[in-house]
């Protein structure tokens, strides 16, 4: 612990020698200061425990401040090399795998306890549910272009052609992506100097965020990990697209992938707005399928670029298999037998699929407001033949409104929301169906601490509790709890 009982703590002053002893939910790194009036706590994004850094004061409260990391002065004595080019959205790459996780589980169950008045936490925690693959995990990348190039390592920036990550905490600089960045496919991001090399070359510009103008915007990449092949969707603004040579681009894939290139889609979007935006109207086919396939516990999904699907497929079937078992224990426990189960926030319905063939299981209703995805999870039922399940296209709050007769008529509930999880409504129309058991799996357990306590109230009892490390070298975990009456 830090002793400066005369350091100045206020919003905009740099603080040096900063130590980094701990993390906080979220990935924050933590140092603690003795001041005249005691204890006052900084939290540093982007920082490491056991690293020395200067942060600036971006936020200031009474016994704690938010701050920005300025330098690391002294690395971490954890800290490790890797071969992989760092990205804004690996910020942990070189911690060792063993203390991310360790920081990982207890942060989280500390904030859990705090939020959610849960104090007995670790007494029902089952453990936690590791990657199967620490690095090359993930399904699907999106790359931005821009005209403000953000040299790596320093921040600099400079007009030019980027094409790669936005630098972390802003939206306007990319940083250039030219070699394997550990997280999606080694062979494609080795041969993304070569494709942001083609693009220039074109002489179409890149997006200008400052005058919201261009031509390339985002180059979005899903990959199926059964049958090891890319989905590219290029999107860019309609401004002289009949001067892009789509066959020429295509081919450059072809020459990096070979036969892994499983297609190419490209989309128009004039919106200011900076987002990947893809409107199906505005979205053409140029090479190949515009669907890949992926397996989870032996069924197929086919996943189209718009749909969601679980980021990491090789944890995601541990995650998937841990909440059938809550399902199925819950059941057991409030002595449901053949029961209809509703599968809440269901995207592609991989969960719901798993459902239905669960012989304890009926009939199953999934409900998603994505209409591309439910048009996806009735396709993917029907190829897997599957029977028994009904796919809704609605919001989960108008839906439960719409369709009162299902209260009281359902064994199991499971729960999938976004990141910033269930509106209180909509929460409450799920409390309103009486369902005997419940299963919350959360991307965003802060979220989900929050919804334990209205649980709480209304009558349910946490039985059982679990992570998954779904995004290695993140602050990201995920969450699963079994809620029974």
């Amino acid at each position: 612990m830090q002793d400066n009982k005369t350091i100045k703590i206020k919003k905009g002053y740099v603080l040096e020698d900063i130590k980094i002893q701990d993390m906080a939910f979220g990935g924050e790194g933590v140092a603690k200061l003795q001041t005249e009036q005691g204890e006052f706590v900084l939290f540093v994004k982007n920082s490491l425990p056991g690293q020395t850094v200067s942060a600036k004061i971006v936020k200031k409260k009474k016994r704690y401040a938010q701050c920005k990391l300025v330098k690391v002065l002294k690395p971490s004595e954890d800290e490790v090399d890797v071969d992989f080019q760092p990205i804004p959205g690996a910020p942990f790459a070189r911690l060792p795998i063993a203390k991310q996780e360790y920081y990982k589980k207890e942060s989280t169950l500390q904030m859990f306890k705090r939020l959610s008045g849960v104090e007995d936490i670790e007494d029902i925690y089952e453990g936690y549910i590791s990657s199967p693959n620490v690095w090359h995990y993930r399904n699907k990348m999106e790359y931005s272009f821009s005209t403000l190039v953000s040299e790596l390592g320093t921040g600099e920036e400079s007009e030019g052609f980027a094409f790669g990550f936005k630098r972390r905490g802003q939206w306007w600089a990319v940083e250039n992506l030219e070699k394997d960045s550990g997280l999606f496919d080694a062979a494609f991001e080795n041969g993304m100097l070569r494709i942001r090399k083609f693009c220039e070359a074109s002489g179409l510009p890149a997006w200008n965020p400052a005058k919201s103008e261009g031509f390339f915007r985002f180059l979005v990449v899903r990959k199926s990990y059964t049958n090891d092949e890319l989905l590219f969707n290029l999107v860019t603004t309609s401004q002289d697209l009949d001067k892009f040579d789509k066959d020429a681009f295509v081919a450059l894939l072809q020459e990096i992938l070979g036969d892994r290139l499983a297609g190419v889609m490209h989309t128009t979007n004039d919106e200011i707005g900076d987002t990947a935006k893809q409107i199906s109207s505005k979205v053409t086919s140029w090479y190949g399928k515009e669907k890949i396939v992926e397996n989870i516990l032996g069924l197929d999904f086919e996943i189209s670029m718009q749909s969601f699907f679980q980021t990491n497929p090789s944890c995601a079937e541990k995650l998937y298999a841990k909440v059938i078992e809550y399902v199925e224990e819950g059941m057991k426990a409030t002595g449901v037998q053949n029961a209809v189960a509703m599968d809440l926030f269901c995207g592609t319905g991989t969960i719901a699929q798993l459902l239905a063939n669960s012989p304890t299981i009926d009939k199953v209703i999934g409900v998603d407001i994505v209409a591309q995805a439910i048009g996806d999870a009735k396709e993917n039922a029907q190829k897997n033949g599957i029977e028994g399940i009904d796919f809704y296209a609605a919001d989960v709050r108008k839906f439960l409104y719409d369709y009162p007769q299902y209260k009281g008529k359902i064994g199991t509930i499971v729960l999938d929301p976004p990141r910033g999880g269930i509106v209180p409504k909509a929460l409450l129309r799920v409390i309103e169906l009486d369902a005997k058991s419940i299963v919350y799996v959360s991307c965003n357990p802060s979220t989900q601490a929050r919804d334990t306590a209205t649980l709480l109230e209304a009558g349910y009892q946490i039985k059982k509790y679990a992570l998954a490390d779904q995004f290695p070298h993140t602050a990201h975990i995920e969450s699963i709890a079994l809620f029974v009456k």
